[in-house]
């Protein structure tokens, strides 16, 4: 038993450790599995970022592979960052580049210790309007080696750094206005499509109460068609105000007003006091101003001319609302990590 217990666990080992070594033990900066770049291309770039590491002690590190497997580009990159130690221990300062060519996906994976500068929305745009272009033309190096120019820039120039960051903040401004812009647009068709509900079924709401006033509406009946009426009414109101609630808590700290709003419905039933108040309120002072009829009641009887001519004609008693609608270029990493910083993107 205790025999093979061991043999399961020297299993288990050789599959973990087996695991742990299915990224590429790099040996230099640009490892071209994927042979889109020259001889030339490559050795232009592993002397470049050399170069940089010599002056700066920042690792970049580019990598290219055929196809992914079964991983993420992000689970893929983190691990052979992590597994390479690209950059310095002490400071985490690498950058990996991986470029997968049938997955048509890249990704820059970014250190602990760089994160501040090339930050998760400064390598979305290198790569979304550097890398992608390029690559769209199968210009595979000049999509690298362009970003890599960039980020070079980046990291010895602070000022080019923040020129950059300022352009990302005003283009991320200008996408909010147009989403504010096309969320208003949105809103305002529900308001008028609701205010127009609420507009015509509020209105026979006032002229069921005025037909109460002077008689020619029996009481009981018109408590009926004011209850039906009311839901078409307090329909068209909340297809106004539903989508200004939702919005609000979109962009306001309280994201519970929906919550709040659905956990209190009794609440809501108060609204129908000022609503039904308001409504009668301007019967009766129409039935003022016209003076034309005295204020009378009947319980029961209706008058039919008057119910027909008012009511049945705009087809609608129930307030329905009637629509449908080299040694020298050799790479060794110092230990850095990353924490999955970064950005991907697809062509």
């Amino acid at each position: 038993m205790l025999k093979k217990i061991h043999v399961l666990l020297l299993l288990f080992a050789s599959l973990l450790a087996h695991a742990q070594q299915q990224y590429y033990e790099l040996h230099e900066f640009v490892t071209d599995s994927a042979q889109i770049f020259n001889n030339n291309q490559v050795q232009d770039l592993n002397e470049r970022l050399v170069d940089f590491e010599q002056k700066t002690t920042n690792q970049i590190v580019i990598v290219t592979i055929e196809q992914l497997g079964f991983e993420t580009i992000e689970t893929y990159a983190n691990g052979i960052f992590n597994q390479n130690g690209i950059g310095q221990k002490d400071k985490d300062n690498g950058l990996l580049i991986v470029f997968s060519e049938l997955d048509r996906e890249v990704r820059i994976e970014v250190g602990y210790g760089l994160e501040p500068y090339i930050t998760d929305a400064v390598s979305s745009r290198i790569i979304r309007n550097t890398m992608i272009p390029n690559f769209k033309e199968e210009r595979y190096f000049e999509g690298i080696n362009e970003a890599i120019n960039q980020i070079i820039e980046f990291l010895n120039n602070p000022e080019a750094l923040a020129e950059f960051k300022q352009e990302i903040e005003e283009s991320e401004r200008k996408d909010d206005m147009i989403g504010f812009a096309f969320l208003c647009l949105f809103l305002l068709v529900f308001i008028v499509v609701g205010g127009f509900f609420f507009f015509r079924s509020y209105r026979n709401i006032i002229e069921v109460f005025r037909g109460i006033f002077i008689g020619k509406l029996g009481v009981l009946p018109g408590l009926f068609m004011l209850i039906s009426g009311s839901l078409s009414s307090l329909f068209g109101l909340l297809f106004m105000i539903i989508p200004l609630a939702v919005a609000y808590s979109v962009y306001a700290s309280d994201h519970n007003i929906m919550t709040n709003i659905v956990d209190r419905p009794i609440e809501l039933l108060w609204v129908l006091v000022p609503f039904f108040v308001i409504a009668a309120f301007i019967a009766f002072v129409k039935i003022r101003i016209m003076g034309e009829e005295n204020l009378n009641i009947s319980w029961i009887k209706n008058d039919k001319t008057y119910y027909r001519k008012t009511f049945s004609s705009s087809g609608s008693h129930s307030f329905g609302s009637g629509s449908s609608g080299g040694s020298s270029s050799s790479f060794s990493g110092g230990g850095g990590s990353s924490g999955g910083g970064g950005s991907s993107g697809s062509w």
